[in-house]
């Protein structure tokens, strides 16, 4: 199996250069020249399979440069009790017999972006061996927090590989702050860039376009490349974790094998959906796929209507991972969806550059809107399902999963569509635990209050602009708080962060990022 790009360049390539270099050379993402399909059996065949098999069958079927032995210790490797608190890695809870969550956060960074980052950098070091690359690579990852922290995991110390992280200076939990700043590694770099994630986004992809750089990074011996989910190598990966919940409803007898299932699937940049998109394309049976956004509803306007219009507030929420305009990988879809025409989708992309949108034909849109359905959760709304869903349930969730909650339950009071569904739980509670123990109710006063009142700021600051030392005085007495309340028990991974002092405390320019990357790079 051939990649080939978006945007209409007619080269192709193969997996590993794909996951090696990241982009297309006209700036378009790389996607598979036709898909694979699965079969029921096949599905049912691995239902007695431990996730990292799983995961090799699936991702097997798009890496056909990679041998199943490699495969098979590549997700060995990465899916295992030493890097995940949970056995299954990937587990179902159930809620109801109709309602259940897909748990992506037992991973060493509390994060979804764990079932992917933990792979990827054994797909990426292998990938550069086979296609017989000298250079140095440098990835480069703008994020919105959870994907910085795994990739910064990921690639700690990988051999010829450097990585540089930015986030929006404002746009990140302090936890998830702290997670990057303090990062260890010889190899890895952190700054924070004043502006949002579109800002930050869109200043690492005009990195990415700087030819003149590619160049004077050539001559001396490094490349760029990226771990964002731009990156083929970090979004197949994430197949596999929709097929691992269906094989787990069928084994848990919650379904029967080929009973369709929903996924609901809280998303800022649309890779985490366009997976389950890809999984229900080679076989998985799906009946809808939920996309929920937050007040950033770029999404949600976009599959009602067909008009994707940036132009629009940029709001800061609770739930930061999904403040994003620009939604990446739509591209992708687009290009599925206009029959592989190249030409229009780098139209789209070109409309969306000059003018901050663009509109699809509605043949396009009812192809669209036949597999997904979407809804957006306000902040309010955000709070109260997480009160609602602790009080009914006793069962703690994020603030990116309460997204996806509340828009579920109002897809189904919209259509009365009775088929199980998952809910895909994107990150640990206890990354967002100021804003979790508001919405319960236990937000004003002194912090550690037994019973009722816990502080509302980090050291009384409070907010994305507290930095790690403030974090280490009073924050963490959030995250205690949140365990003594419910409780549930703190990720271990979050606990050791009280150990760790900040290594980076850069903040910087939208257009100082180029030069951050060339000192990085030594100048």
């Amino acid at each position: 199996m051939r990649y080939q790009s978006t945007r209409g360049d007619n080269s192709r390539v193969t997996a590993a250069e794909a996951i090696a270099y990241g982009l297309a050379n006209d700036g378009g993402l790389y996607v598979p020249e036709f898909f694979p399909f699965i079969s029921l059996d096949e599905i049912v065949s691995l239902v007695s399979k431990p996730y990292c098999q799983r995961a090799s069958a699936v991702m097997g079927l798009f890496l056909e440069d990679f041998s199943a032995d490699e495969l098979n210790t590549h997700t060995k490797a990465a899916y295992n009790t030493s890097g995940f608190s949970h056995s299954d890695i990937a587990p179902l809870h159930k809620q109801d017999s109709n309602t259940f969550f897909l748990e992506l956060w037992h991973g060493p960074t509390a994060a979804f972006k764990d079932m992917a980052l933990q792979v990827m950098p054994r797909l990426s070091a292998a990938s550069l061996k086979k296609i017989g690359e000298k250079r140095e690579v440098c990835i480069l990852v703008a994020t919105s927090g959870d994907t910085g922290k795994a990739a910064l995991q990921g690639f700690c110390d990988v051999p010829d590989t450097r990585i540089m992280v930015f986030f929006p200076n404002d746009g990140v939990s302090d936890v998830q702050r702290l997670q990057m700043t303090t990062q260890r590694g010889n190899n890895v770099n952190v700054a924070a860039v004043r502006g949002n994630f579109d800002d930050t986004q869109t200043g690492v992809k005009a990195i990415f376009a700087d030819n003149a750089l590619h160049s004077a990074l050539d001559e001396r011996g490094v490349f760029l490349s990226s771990a964002n989910s731009i990156n083929w190598g970090r979004l197949v990966p994430q197949i596999a974790y929709y097929f691992s919940a269906y094989c787990d409803l069928i084994g848990n007898g919650e379904i029967e094998a080929g009973d369709m299932v929903n996924f609901c699937v809280p998303t800022g940049n649309f890779g985490n959906i366009l997976a389950a998109y890809y999984a229900m394309k080679i076989g998985l049976p799906i009946n809808k796929l939920i996309c929920a956004s937050n007040r950033n509803d770029v999404l949600t306007q976009f599959i009602s209507t067909g008009v994707y219009d940036k132009n629009r507030a940029f709001h800061t929420t609770i739930s930061p991972s999904m403040d994003i305009l620009v939604s990446s990988n739509l591209e992708r879809l687009l290009f599925e969806l206009s029959d592989k025409d190249g030409g229009i989708v780098a139209s789209y992309m070109s409309a969306l550059f000059d003018k901050g949108s663009y509109d699809v034909p509605q043949s396009v849109l009812e192809k669209i809107r036949r597999v997904f359905a979407c809804g957006f959760c306000s902040e309010e709304d955000t709070k109260s399902t997480i009160a609602a869903v602790w009080r009914e349930y006793g069962y703690l969730i994020d603030t990116h999963t309460a997204v996806a909650y509340k828009t579920l339950c109002d897809y189904r009071a919209a259509t009365e569509d009775k088929t199980p569904s998952v809910i895909v739980s994107t990150a640990s509670p206890f990354k967002f635990c100021d804003s979790v123990l508001e919405a319960l109710g236990w937000s004003a006063g002194s912090i550690g209050g037994v019973g009722g009142d816990i502080g509302g700021g980090i050291c009384g600051v409070g907010g994305s602009n507290a930095d790690s030392s403030d974090l280490n005085c009073g924050g963490f007495a959030l995250i205690d708080a949140l365990s003594e309340q419910t409780g549930v028990a703190m990720p271990a991974p979050l606990s050791e962060l009280r150990e760790l002092k900040p290594r980076f405390n850069k903040v910087i320019d939208i257009g100082e990022m180029k030069s951050a990357v060339v000192d990085f790079l030594g100048g």
